[in-house]
């Protein structure tokens, strides 16, 4: 009897898995085309550097104070609908910019696709292989503290007219490092039991792969300059 219930609990665990690791690829993929949609129209309409700050402040005001109250709910998928809207819109301005320079059509292509590459991959790696990486808890923790250290210092030496370039780049590098960190934590977290929000799980994939193209641009543009 004891050994029925171990196979049921097993069966009901891996029903749950694919469960919420279906959903929360499906919604990624639309979150990620919608956010397509959202950035195409603010570069249609020429979107200033400005607003496109502004829609960023009001995203991670929805994602960090708003989606954690309705991740359990249907508004819950409003908000990060919401969410990802605003992240497409504020890189309007940004991918204007790249495109206008010289190969900047090469530098966003290359940028696209070392993300793909790099998101496709490290998942794969985590459901292939079934390794738990719950140990780069403390890395990720830590990674996510220090990049947001970085980020105030670069924006207080950039109004104070300093601009480190050397340091933009050394960010850029740290945060790509960090985000692959966080795709195969958050994956393995599916597999293993520790996510069962399929919500909070597409907007941790998503902030990943959206700071990876970023960052990406950002190494690619220098280079070309």
């Amino acid at each position: 009897m004891e050994h029925v219930r171990t196979v049921d609990s097993a069966l009901a665990q891996s029903t749950e898995v694919s469960r919420v690791l279906r959903n929360t690829y499906l919604l990624l993929s639309m979150t990620l085309a919608f956010s397509a949609v959202t950035a195409g129209i603010a570069m249609a309409m020429n979107m200033p550097h400005g607003a496109g700050l502004i829609m960023s402040l009001v995203a991670i005001g929805l994602v960090w104070f708003v989606l954690p109250r309705t991740a359990n709910s249907p508004t819950g998928l409003v908000v990060v609908f919401a969410f990802t809207g605003l992240i497409g819109a504020s890189l309007g301005p940004m991918l204007n910019y790249y495109l206008s320079t010289a190969n900047g059509t090469s530098i966003v292509l290359q940028a696209l696709g070392g993300t793909a590459f790099t998101f496709l991959g490290l998942s794969a790696y985590a459901l292939i292989t079934r390794k738990d990486f719950s140990f780069l808890r403390g890395f990720v923790v830590m990674g996510v503290m220090i990049m947001l250290a970085g980020m105030l210092l670069l924006l207080g030496a950039s109004l104070f007219g300093y601009h480190l370039e050397a340091l933009h780049l050394a960010f850029s590098a740290g945060i790509i490092l960090l985000m692959s960190a966080i795709i195969l934590y958050h994956t393995s977290a599916i597999i293993h039991g520790g996510e069962r929000n399929y919500i909070m799980a597409t907007t941790s994939l998503y902030l990943a792969i959206i700071n990876i193209f970023t960052s990406l641009l950002h190494l690619l543009g220098a280079s070309e300059d």
